[in-house]
């Protein structure tokens, strides 16, 4: 029985060694003819039938137009200071607010109460230093006493310092004009530090955010004026200016630009659609060919060029930007050459080739 087991293993072992040998003689057989073929079309007097297109110059549309949202210039969320309960306040949603108008009070009975300790403890240390002035002058002290005393009276008005800011900070006032979006407190409510108060909004000028790819960030600066349409105005055209464009791309490999506007008359509403359209004109004609010249793809640089005599020419060239099935070529061809668009999988360098239409 085991005598048996021992065969069966050997003549497993047998074909599958067999099966390798004859897989590995059919593909080296099988390189060995398409090296052949290859060589064959590079030294045979047979024409290779291929197709070609001349090298022209042409201006290229850069002009691209992306959706986005409009977004405020300016929004600032007010978080209370100190603890407290709100006595007034003194705005409603929809408020249109100055920079510096108080829009709630909030009781500071404990704050006016700390500034009220601070300034008696300032008072004590300035009347304990002018003892110290005079006895050092007599002898009565030293002069660690009497630094010890000056320090503490610098102690004493930082605190009060520190004070007078906390009751000022009870008093909640606008950093900026713009419109009260949204009201978190009521008069009576107890608030803590780091509680919500109020979301202020700067809708004068408005910020269209939107995504352009690596081409179309090249061709951008800050500065640049925009047009831009508002979905919900179709007839009324805006101006803006290019006032952001991303130093890095985003994890989708595009680039966040910020278009600003001036809303006049606060017409449009941030969070609305809009549409910024750019406009390059006076655009240069530079070299483009087909995308379907490059050997390889386009990021190989290489393609074949027609030469005397119908002698296909490998060629190196600088790609630069892809418009859809055109390459603009920066480095490598002139107007007028001739490059082969298909049949580069039969040919290669020097072969002799028979352009059709």
């Amino acid at each position: 029985m085991k005598k048996r087991s021992i065969v069966r293993l050997f003549t497993t072992i047998l074909i599958i060694a067999g099966s390798v040998g004859l897989i590995g003689w059919i593909l080296t057989n099988n390189k060995k003819k398409n090296e052949a073929k290859t060589a064959v079309v590079a030294q045979s007097g047979s024409d290779v039938a291929v197709r070609v297109e001349e090298v022209k110059t042409q201006n290229i549309d850069l002009d691209f137009a992306v959706n986005g949202n409009f977004a405020p210039a300016q929004q600032m969320d007010y978080a209370a200071e100190s603890s407290g309960r709100v006595v007034r306040v003194l705005v409603d949603e929809g408020s249109n607010v100055r920079r510096g108008q108080t829009l709630a009070i909030i009781d500071a009975g404990t704050l006016n109460v700390d500034l009220e300790s601070a300034q008696a403890t300032l008072q004590s240390a300035q009347r304990d230093l002018q003892r110290y002035e005079n006895a050092y002058k007599t002898g009565g002290v030293t002069q660690q006493q009497l630094d010890q005393a000056r320090l503490a009276v610098q102690n004493a008005q930082a605190r009060v310092s520190q004070s007078k800011i906390r009751v000022g900070d009870a008093n909640v006032r606008s950093s900026i004009n713009g419109f009260v979006n949204k009201r978190y407190i009521e008069p009576g409510a107890f608030v803590s530090p780091g509680a919500k108060l109020f979301e202020l909004v700067d809708v004068s000028k408005l910020k269209l955010a939107v995504i352009v790819n690596e081409n179309q960030v090249a061709q951008l600066k800050v500065g640049d004026p925009v047009q831009v349409k508002a979905s919900v105005f179709p007839d009324k055209n805006f101006t803006g200016r290019v006032s952001f464009i991303a130093a890095k791309a985003d994890a989708a490999l595009s680039f966040p630009v910020e278009v600003e506007i001036a809303n006049t008359g606060s017409k449009i509403k941030a969070g609305m659609y809009g549409t910024a359209m750019f406009d390059f004109p006076g655009q240069a004609p530079v070299v483009v060919v087909p995308r379907s010249a490059f050997v390889g793809g386009v990021n190989n640089n290489q393609l074949f060029v027609l030469d005397a005599g119908n002698i296909a020419r490998t060629r190196k060239v600088i790609a630069g930007r892809i418009m859809g099935d055109q390459v603009e070529v920066l480095q490598g061809l002139s107007t007028g050459d001739k490059v082969i668009t298909s049949g580069q999988i039969n040919i290669v360098d020097g072969t002799k080739v028979e352009p059709i239409q």
